[in-house]
């Protein structure tokens, strides 16, 4: 190996291993931050989402457990996946906390370790911001779904505002950096259409969070024929 591979070789492993420690302090920073933003607004979001899951259900990114209190009674099983470990932690706490039964998966939304067509529902609230290859990510939920079977989402999206937009475009390198791997100007609606999802969607707002994030689409999507 050259120097300068060697070189870029330590940057790389640098870079990765501050990136991993700034995740582990999200973990511990990320439910105090969205605080505000889940008292007026948010929480109700996730309550309304997640009462119309049923059968066998997976939520791809379940981060911290935010989603974990609002889950219907009944349900066939209930799959949570969270890659990163001290998201995966604080998720197991407040299962044990609600005596909840559910299963804790450490999968990435783009590699579900789940069959083809045997879930019910799957759950994407904040997520597909964050995954690094979103349309990955939607092609592994149309293959889990069974026919018929719904995406519940509630996203941040691109704005429709030009000024907006344009601000999210200035700031995506820090806010990124920031909110561990978050893009705030993607476009999720088209990316979901894209892969293949006839969607349902109403457009609402963030409160309580900065205005790159306040964009929002709250809906569920279906596999079309």
């Amino acid at each position: 190996m050259t120097e300068t591979a060697a070189s870029e070789s330590r940057t790389d492993h640098e870079a990765s291993t501050s990136y991993s420690a700034w995740l582990r302090v999200m973990a511990v920073l990320y439910d105090p931050f969205v605080w505000l933003g889940e008292l007026v607004g948010m929480r109700r979001r996730r309550r309304a989402l997640v009462s119309d899951a049923y059968g066998r259900v997976v939520e791809i990114g379940a981060g911290t457990g935010l989603n974990v209190a609002h889950y219907p009674e009944g349900l066939d099983e209930l799959v949570l996946t969270e890659p990163e470990p001290g998201m995966r932690r604080k998720l197991a706490r407040k299962v044990r906390r609600r005596a909840l039964a559910a299963r804790i998966v450490d999968a990435p939304a783009e590699s579900l370790p789940l069959a083809d067509a045997s879930v019910d529902t799957v759950v994407s609230t904040l997520v597909l911001c964050t995954v690094d290859h979103p349309e990955r990510a939607l092609r592994e939920i149309a293959r889990i779904l069974r026919p018929g079977g719904r995406l519940l989402f509630l996203e941040h999206v691109r704005a429709s505002s030009r000024f907006l937009a344009a601000c999210q475009d200035a700031l995506l390198r820090p806010w990124r950096g920031f909110a561990g791997g978050c893009v705030c100007n993607r476009p999720t609606l088209e990316l979901m259409r894209g892969c293949g999802f006839t969607v349902e969607a109403e457009d609402q707002v963030w409160r309580g969070m900065p205005a790159i994030v306040h964009p929002l689409i709250v809906g569920s999507a279906t596999v079309s024929p």
